[in-house]
């Protein structure tokens, strides 16, 4: 008994301990997870190489026009005369601005000694009443300031304020003239000078120091002094005027006319027409003029628009903002990003040999043999365009090299291939590959150009292009997307 329990202290007191080791489980590839990954790194390489390469768009031909902005500010040139007073005085206008006066026609009166305003203070002025047509001339006035009234040019509201008060002025010295004659005949001193017109033309009580600009002398110059320093100034009625001063102009022409600063291509489109409508924004008031393409010392270039007619209506606007209304350039309507210029050897007309295996032209082009002997080739080429003035068709250079020798269709001439052009066209992708196309434009914009259809080397409705010419390469093959 004692034995046993003697072991089994020794077995307790050498207990080993038992290491224990962590089971490796076996690989076990996952087919779904092997899938996913590679397909994963597809996707990144595919987006990689998206954002690398260039994208070839197509866009498909439709035929469209351009609205184009036709709305220009120009400025009003009439024959105007500025008379200036010999007396100074207080002023006080009888003829009525924008009428027309004939030569010695009564125009202002001046008051040398300022008596004249005591004189009718002392008179009874009565009662004034305006007749129906001096009330008409009121409403026209005020309907034609609320049509025009534009808040881009709010100092028109001083315009028209100054109008305003001439034309009260106007009312209220007719009656007074009745009143001096009176003073006049009972004091028997004659208290005014009376001023007649010059010459018969039509009245305006304003100057601002271009009465003599001509359409030759309009630059750039004018057009930002009248957005930043232009001042009219208004030749009110009573005022106090020294000798020398302005107090009246006189226009003594009906015919006017309006320049306005223009595109060069444009301006020569309108110059050949010779006429065109004009709609006055001010009014809504619509006219003819007869163009002129000027080109003056800034170098800028600018149109002349001549008018017969509505002188006195815009008599008290210097700067215009007009309409010119001209139909909208129609033709096929493409992006001006898929214009490209190429270079075209020029082949004489009687080097083209028409029709051919094919139905296409064909050029004869002088060989070589291996043996030294001269020869000749017939190749089919593709013609790009035909000048029918200069006689001369484009080849792509594909075709040709400079310095070749050419055979004449008829006959023993040869001709030696150096003569380029460039021409102006697209990529047509119709066939799969990038084929240049020649276009005539007929006008564009910063976005799209219209050019003229169905030409006999160029684009027809419903063909597809190259949106961005720079993006692929002459005669390249396009997946179409």
């Amino acid at each position: 008994m004692a034995a046993k329990k003697g072991r089994d202290r020794k077995t307790k007191k050498g207990k080993k301990v038992t290491k224990i080791k962590k089971y490796r489980k076996p690989l076990n590839l996952n087919i779904g997870m092997m899938v996913f990954g590679v397909i994963f790194i597809y996707v990144v390489v595919c987006v990689i190489m998206y954002f690398q390469t260039s994208h070839i768009v197509r866009y498909e031909v439709k035929e469209g026009s351009l609205a184009t902005d036709t709305v220009y500010r120009g400025v009003a040139l009439r024959d105007e005369t500025v008379v200036y007073a010999d007396t100074a005085g207080y002023v006080n206008y009888y003829a009525w601005d924008g009428t027309r006066v004939a030569r010695n026609d009564l125009v202002y009166i001046v008051d040398e000694t300022g008596r004249l305003s005591e004189q009718l203070s002392g008179t009874a002025a009565g009662e004034n009443s305006l007749s129906d047509q001096e009330l008409a001339e009121f409403r026209n006035e005020l309907v034609s300031f609320v049509h025009g009234f534009d808040s881009a040019h709010y100092s028109s509201t001083y315009d028209f304020k100054y109008s305003l008060k001439n034309t009260v002025s106007k009312l209220a010295n007719t009656n007074m003239l009745r009143s001096i004659n009176d003073i006049s005949e009972s004091s028997g001193a004659n208290i005014i000078n009376r001023y007649q017109a010059p010459a018969t033309g039509i009245v305006a009580y304003w100057t601002d120091g271009y009465e003599t600009l001509s359409a030759l002398d309009v630059t750039e110059e004018v057009f930002e002094t009248e957005r930043s320093e232009y001042e009219k100034k208004w030749l009110t009625d009573n005022s106090l005027i020294a000798a020398g001063d302005a107090v009246y102009k006189l226009c003594t022409n009906e015919n006017w006319s309006l320049v306005i600063p223009i595109e060069p291509a444009r301006g020569a489109e309108l110059e050949e027409k010779g006429v065109v409508k004009v709609r006055f924004l001010k009014n809504q008031y619509e006219s003819w003029g007869q163009t002129k393409l000027l080109t003056n010392g800034d170098g800028n270039t600018y149109l002349q628009l001549t008018f017969t007619n509505s002188m006195i209506t815009f008599l008290s606007d210097r700067f215009l903002d007009v309409e010119l209304i001209v139909e909208d350039e129609t033709g096929l309507k493409i992006p001006v990003s898929s214009i490209v210029q190429k270079e075209f050897f020029l082949i004489p007309e009687e080097f083209i040999i028409p029709g051919g295996n094919n139905g296409g032209d064909s050029i004869k082009k002088q060989t070589f043999l291996e043996d030294g002997t001269i020869s000749s080739e017939t190749t089919e080429v593709e013609i790009y365009y035909f000048d029918s003035e200069t006689k001369e068709y484009y080849l792509d250079s594909s075709f040709l090299n400079s310095g070749d020798n050419l055979y004449a269709a008829e006959g023993e001439d040869t001709y030696t291939v150096s003569k380029r052009a460039t021409l102006i066209g697209v990529y047509n992708m119709n066939k799969g590959y990038a084929d240049f196309k020649q276009i005539t434009i007929l006008y564009e914009n910063d976005e799209y150009a219209i050019v003229k259809p169905n030409t006999k080397y160029g684009l027809s409705v419903y063909d597809y292009i190259v949106l961005n010419a720079d993006s692929v390469r002459d005669n390249q093959f396009i997946n179409q997307k």
